[in-house]
């Protein structure tokens, strides 16, 4: 056979072929707008559960409307990601559509570190700050600081913190708790951690009557410095309860009283 009718041959077989892939996919495409949506699935990217399947359906109805009976081609999976993305608890979300005829959601959560208490009201904050309300259906197991807690925000916020010097606080406890978790000295030792009224960190360990006066979060190491200075030189020397505080907030000092 010539060269030129097998090349002939050879681009013909490639015109049937790409012909066909295109009928093909067509015809899947016309099938596919046939198709509606007939259910939802939720699937979760860590273990926390702030966000339940109810919770996903619920937003998806209050802010997109009906997609059951929708046509697969016409649910307008960006927006559905983005109403999602924007509810507190959640870190991302991914929105896609099965054969089956499910509307599928992967959710990544945000992960709390840290809870903040203040009466009755409270919020998470993330590794990253990032603050988040108190859920209903979940509470996660994490430490607490309570009393007086310096941040303005109203019941359901998120976000940032929204001034500089509370954002600057809230790394600072981030800071402190982290530094805690780490030291084989202090790990279990600390056992509350409470704002007061003057907006003091006041530590409560988990030996002995006496509360620590922190200050503020920050020198964490040399205030950790000094308290166990108190343990190793000052406490021994005086009969159990004789200090009701030891104050460290002050650079180089030790200030106690009874």
């Amino acid at each position: 056979m010539r060269p030129a009718i097998r090349q002939i041959i050879l681009i013909s077989s490639l015109v049937v072929t790409a012909a066909g892939l295109v009928l093909l996919v067509t015809a899947k495409d016309r099938h596919r707008s046939k198709l509606t949506c007939e259910g939802l699935k939720v699937e979760y990217a860590d273990a926390n559960r702030f966000v339940s399947e109810d919770d996903v359906r619920a937003y998806i109805e209050k802010y997109y409307g009906s997609y059951i009976g929708q046509r697969l081609d016409s649910v307008n999976l960006c927006r559905i990601e983005k109403i999602l993305d924007e509810q507190s608890a959640v870190l991302k979300s991914e929105a896609f559509i099965t054969p089956d005829g499910n509307l599928n959601i992967r959710l990544a959560q945000r992960a709390p570190v840290l809870r903040f208490q203040k009466g009755d009201t409270g919020f998470y904050v993330d590794e990253r700050g990032y603050i988040f309300p108190l859920q209903e259906n979940y509470s996660a197991d994490v430490p607490v600081v309570d009393g007086d807690i310096p941040i303005a925000c109203e019941a359901g916020y998120k976000g940032k913190a929204r001034t500089e010097a509370e954002d600057r606080w809230i790394n600072g406890v981030l800071g402190m708790m982290a530094w805690l978790s780490r030291s084989k000295t202090w790990k279990d030792s600390i056992v509350q951690v409470a704002v007061s009224s003057k907006g003091d960190l006041i530590l409560v360990p988990r030996v002995g009557k006496e509360k620590i006066v922190f200050g503020s979060p920050d020198g964490v190491a040399d205030k950790f410095s000094r308290i166990e200075k108190y343990y190793e030189y000052i406490r021994p020397s005086v009969e159990e309860g004789y200090y009701s505080t030891v104050n460290v907030k002050y650079d180089g000092q030790i200030i106690c009283r009874k």
